[in-house]
């Protein structure tokens, strides 16, 4: 598969810069993947497509303030987006101006928050040692970070909260798990009260997920690495629903991959640990039966994961990329809005 295959025209002017009014009041795009039949709706609606019995399994991380603006020693400025902690006050960060973040390089966030670049490593990224005076670590970053919107968000935005989901608990992601703010605290409830139930996994989103795909041939893309936790109580719900003939419902292709990972060896058990899975047509699905998922940019690791899962379901292999465009340009007919605040499409 060739980089152009990940190609399709969609204007800026598709890409939303702020969300809907109201989480559920965003638009459906629902496909039942097995009769190919399509219908169009409003998200608060999609509890008339779930059933007594099925899980939804959300992302439960936070996207922390993990964007901050620094002082050199040298007295320019800079740009830091903490990636991941590596222990002992270290961090893996992403930097800008690279070419002026050399070993050594002393940054000032404020008069009680620094850092020290301590290493490059090969692909740019920087390691930083931390230091701060009095609070914890989160009470500072609160103080001097800000939340880092995706660089196609150019548009200030009212109110942080709303890149959050409402479920939103373990601190560490730098980016939402999108699919997930469509949901408000009442359709939740009334999802529950149809006998839907809801387990969570985390997977703190970092650059993998987003990091378009550069290389001519895609099946050489390398994912970074991520984050993640499964309690054993998702997977003893997960076994529950099975058991009982409910479907899992993934919201996002942020629980896709954590499932899907820890599937992977045969052997499925609950702990913690580092993902860099890479699904892509062909991958043999083993954990998700529905997908809710949000429109994504071309040449997008996103896109060939919901391409793979559309084969899968259809049991119509080599076809799935060339579908889901297909679905895309009726989204983009219709006017639906692409990416973090965008629409959303439940793939079933």
């Amino acid at each position: 598969m060739h980089l152009s295959e990940l190609d399709f025209h969609l204007d800026d002017s598709s890409i939303a810069q702020h969300p809907h009014d109201r989480r559920d009041a965003s638009r459906l795009f629902a496909w039942d993947l097995t009769t190919d039949r399509r219908e169009h709706g409003i998200f608060r609606d999609i509890s008339d497509r779930l059933q007594a019995g099925d899980l939804l399994v959300v992302n439960d991380t936070r996207v922390i303030p993990a964007r901050l603006h620094a002082t050199r020693s040298t007295g320019g400025r800079s740009e830091v987006l903490l990636v991941r902690p590596l222990g002992d006050r270290r961090w893996l960060a992403m930097v800008r101006p690279g070419r002026k973040m050399r070993p050594g390089t002393l940054l000032e966030f404020g008069p009680d928050f620094r850092a020290t670049v301590v290493a490059v490593e090969e692909d740019g990224s920087r390691v930083l040692a931390l230091d701060w005076e009095g609070d914890s670590f989160e009470a500072v970053l609160a103080r001097h970070g800000e939340l880092p919107l995706p660089p196609y968000i150019r548009e200030r935005q009212d109110d942080p909260e709303r890149y959050q989901t409402v479920y939103a608990r373990e601190a560490g992601a730098i980016a939402a798990p999108t699919a997930g703010l469509h949901f408000t605290p009442d359709l939740l409830a009334t999802l529950e009260a149809r006998g839907v139930k809801r387990a969570a996994v985390t997977l703190h989103v970092g650059p993998g997920t987003f990091k378009p795909v550069a290389v001519e041939d895609v099946t050489h893309h390398v994912m970074h690495a991520e984050r993640y936790e499964v309690p054993a109580v998702t997977l003893e719900a997960i076994t529950a629903t099975r058991r009982a003939g409910g479907r899992v419902i993934a919201v996002g292709t942020t629980v896709v991959r954590t499932l899907e990972h820890i599937a992977r060896s045969g052997e499925v058990l609950p702990g913690s640990g580092e993902s860099d899975l890479y699904i892509r047509p062909g991958f043999p699905f083993r954990m998700v039966d529905a997908l809710i998922t949000n429109f994504h940019l071309p040449r997008s690791t996103l896109l060939l994961l919901v391409a793979a899962f559309i084969e899968h379901r259809s049991g119509r292999p080599g076809e799935g990329l060339e579908r889901l465009k297909n679905a895309y340009a009726e989204a983009i007919a219709r006017d639906y809005r692409f990416f973090s605040f965008g629409d959303a499409m439940f793939l079933a």
